[in-house]
């Protein structure tokens, strides 16, 4: 009697513990980049945070869905996808009006400097001027927009008509896995290219850092497909490459700001 009663506290409770591991997958991917747009909503500067972060995790969450077309996986797993394209647009939408925005102001007063009477917008850069200089630094948010569903739907068409290869579906998954594993390698390369991490969310690497590890022993308990597992210990190095960026150049002094450098402008491009 005892063993049926424990039976029957058990049983809800682990139930209650799927549906909050479940839950966790769906919301957890999100939430290390709220910290990020507080951010850059506060200070109006967009430049610590690599946009590329963003076409990233675009392009691995739309792969991911269509490999979920040729192979089922867990639901929980295909609506973090759709919750993180969501979010990446947002982003986007965000950053692109920030950097536009800084760019007119700073074209403003260089031209108020020189006595210029006239004011010049910024030469706008449009999707379909199909320039590989300013890929994914165009002026309007539709142009990603575009981008993104162009992409989908070329996809999506390749992705029926080769639906019954096993070799490209399980492909497909791999491509989908590992481009989100390589999420935090724009971020790595920006910050060593800048030899700062100025800018840069300390809480949203931490937050990639924690979930990454907690998606991994997930996908390990629930036996997902081999790829997700592989590259979410990947993805948990990159992060931790990144953390080791942050504590390297926080030792080293600070670069001399040049006087003449207003704080408000001294980033703006």
């Amino acid at each position: 009697m005892e063993a049926q009663g424990l039976d029957w506290l058990l049983v809800p409770l682990q139930q209650l513990v799927s549906w909050g591991a479940a839950g966790a997958m769906v919301f957890g991917g999100v939430v290390p980049y709220i910290p990020q747009y507080q951010d850059i909503r506060r200070t109006q500067n967009a430049d610590g945070f690599s946009t590329y972060v963003c076409l990233v995790l675009l392009l691995a969450n739309i792969l991911r869905i269509l490999f979920w077309f040729g192979r089922h996986f867990e639901s929980p797993l295909l609506w973090q996808s759709i919750i993180m394209i969501l979010t990446m647009l947002l982003m986007l939408r965000l950053c692109t009006e920030v950097r536009v925005t800084n760019e007119l102001n700073l074209k403003r007063r260089s031209f108020a400097d020189s006595k210029d009477e006239e004011i010049r917008v910024p030469l706008r850069r449009s999707y379909l001027d199909f320039d590989l200089h300013h890929f994914w630094r165009w002026s309007s948010f539709s142009d990603y927009v575009q981008c993104v569903l162009a992409f989908s739907g070329v996809a999506g068409y390749v992705t029926y008509l080769c639906i019954d290869s096993t070799l490209f579906v399980e492909t497909l998954g791999f491509l989908a896995v590992f481009t989100e594993a390589m999420l935090g390698v724009p971020q790595l390369c920006r910050n060593h290219r800048h030899r700062s991490t100025e800018g840069m969310s300390i809480k949203m690497v931490l937050m990639w850092t924690s979930g990454d590890t907690f998606k991994t022993a997930y996908f390990l308990l629930n036996h997902v497909p081999l790829q997700f597992s592989i590259c979410g210990l990947l993805q948990v190095f990159v992060d931790l490459a990144i953390l080791l960026q942050a504590y390297t150049y926080a030792r080293r002094p600070p670069k001399p700001a040049p006087h003449a450098a207003h704080p408000a402008s001294a980033k703006a491009l």
